[in-house]
């Protein structure tokens, strides 16, 4: 048997990647001859900010007033990503953080306060109640 292997079955109402070197596939290792890109999905801004981390790996959010960005949901070891935080146009907003999110020195760090600043958070989920953090301030 020679060529490529094609179906057109479906598990589950999903259609079977066709295995002939051009699908990801979720078991193997992968090299990519193109660039990848992960969305930005937005976050909505609210006293306690919620973030789902089975929509994205990476957020954004525009403060509005004084937040907590809560302790995620769906948090599962190794994921990883940026959460872009910005000041709305009268800044000086401050966010706490959930008691998963772990910083350097175990001190959260202060954003920046002007306005329309931009800070961004990095993380990698160690495990489901620990998410390592580093934040980037006023990115220009």
């Amino acid at each position: 048997f020679t060529g490529a292997i094609t179906t057109t079955s479906t598990v589950d109402g999903v259609d079977i990647a066709v295995r002939d070197g051009t699908a990801a596939h979720k078991n193997e290792a992968q090299t990519f001859t193109a660039g990848q890109r992960g969305e930005i999905t937005a976050l909505t801004d609210a006293a306690s900010i919620a973030t789902d981390l089975a929509l994205s790996n990476n957020f954004s959010v525009t403060l509005a007033g004084n937040r907590t960005l809560a302790n995620p949901t769906n948090i599962v070891a190794g994921q990883s990503g940026s959460i872009f935080i910005t000041q709305d146009a009268t800044g000086f907003r401050t966010l706490a953080y959930g008691s998963y999110f772990k910083f350097v020195g175990g001190t959260a760090p202060v954003l920046s306060t002007v306005l329309s600043s931009i800070d961004r958070l990095d993380y990698v989920v160690r495990t489901a109640t620990s998410i390592h953090a580093v934040i980037s301030l006023d990115v220009k």
